[in-house]
């Protein structure tokens, strides 16, 4: 038999907020281990949005400078008709997110954010190949076992292990996500074939149809050398077991051809495409109990139409960190409280925009979200 190794604070999942949370209490001076099921890091994924409100977590961990350099600053989120092309919204970022909303807006690939943050993390104390299988929880600590045969007892344990997460299911029992009706594809496009259209894309627009079917087009590089779209279908059902299944170019004209010259171009350039359900859950009635507790995905699943489901993560590391730095990790039943108290209203508000799809489509202030900051926000 293994020794059982004894650790302060385990982060299951090192995913975004995973590796967030990590990264924070290291920083804050917490004894943590983060435990990640995939075998070593890969570029995973597709574009993603950080907001001001989440660049700010980033540049207490210092990596703020260091994305911004890579990823795309883009001056306008707009929103245009799918057909006409005309303008339903422009709302401003760039120079005036800095001096606004106090960081940058940028647009970033997904696997290039991760990297950073994983290579930001102390290596020796992240742990890939470790997929959580069985949890006890037991008087002075929990006892985690691993499929790798390892078993690690920690003080607390905090689940930033997504929308499947095993800790929820501890926490809740089990219970599969529902089919939210929707799909996104997701396709990084063929930039020569963009340029030669000769038209001039935009680093950030949400093209709009009837039903809320969208596409959300922006680049992911600062050098303008990607361009990455995913869209929302509206769908019957999703029939596979697999996470995602492959698209084609046939797939999204039959959706989205005969639109805007920019729209045909964009499905022109198209070549590998993928098709990924979107699942929903309710807003949780728990978020944390006994030793475990939970952020992100794992606690608030939404769809991605705010662009803020990794932000919420993020800004969950934040609060649940400061919270613990508040009471220590002895009294972890008020950080918990605290961090909850704090973290529901925010975090359930964003979810029902993003599931309702009306996010910036219309002129809208978008402060609330943008100019909030996790790092100062009144604990609750």
């Amino acid at each position: 038999m293994h020794s059982i190794e004894q650790v302060d604070i385990a982060v299951i999942g090192a995913g975004l907020g995973g590796a967030a949370a990590m990264a924070l209490l290291d920083e804050a001076g917490f004894s943590v281990h983060t435990f990640e099921q995939a075998p070593e890091f890969t570029r995973l994924g597709a574009g993603i949005h950080i907001g001001p409100n989440v660049m700010k977590v980033f540049r207490k961990i210092g990596l703020e400078d260091r994305l911004a350099s890579i990823g795309s600053h883009p001056d306008y989120w707009y929103s245009r008709d799918g057909l006409t092309g005309e303008y339903l919204s422009r709302i401003e970022l760039g120079d005036f997110a800095k001096k606004e909303y106090g960081a940058p807006y940028i647009t970033i690939h997904r696997g290039d954010l991760h990297a950073e943050q994983i290579a930001a993390l102390p290596q020796h104390r992240l742990h890939f190949d470790h997929r959580l299988t069985d949890i006890t929880e037991r008087d002075d600590d929990v006892l985690l076992t691993f499929a790798n045969g390892k078993q690690v007892s920690a003080k607390l344990v905090i689940g930033a292990d997504g929308i499947n997460s095993v800790i929820r299911e501890k926490l809740l029992g089990v219970e599969k996500p529902r089919f939210s009706g929707w799909v996104g594809h997701r396709a990084l496009v063929n930039m020569d074939k963009l340029r030669a259209s000769g038209l001039d894309f935009e680093p950030c627009v949400k093209w709009w149809w009837e039903q809320s079917r969208h596409i959300m087009a922006y680049a992911t590089k600062g050098n303008g050398s990607e361009y990455y779209y995913v869209t929302g279908v509206p769908v019957d059902g999703w029939e596979h077991d697999t996470g995602f299944v492959d698209s084609s170019r046939d797939e999204m004209e039959a959706i989205f051809g005969g639109s805007h010259p920019m729209v045909n171009a964009l499905i022109d350039a198209t070549e590998e495409v993928t098709k990924w359900p979107f699942w929903n859950r309710d807003p949780l009635n728990l978020w944390s109990q006994g030793r475990l507790c939970l952020l992100g995905d794992a606690c608030h699943p939404m769809r991605p139409h705010m662009a803020q489901g990794a932000c919420m993560a993020i800004e969950d590391a934040a609060v649940l960190t400061r919270s613990l730095v508040e009471t220590g990790t002895t009294d972890y039943a008020t950080a918990f409280r605290i961090y909850e108290n704090t973290r529901r209203e925010r975090a359930t508000k964003v979810q029902t925009i993003s599931n309702a799809n009306t996010w910036l489509k219309e002129p809208e202030d978008p402060a609330w979200v943008y100019a909030h900051d996790p790092l100062s926000v009144q604990l609750g």
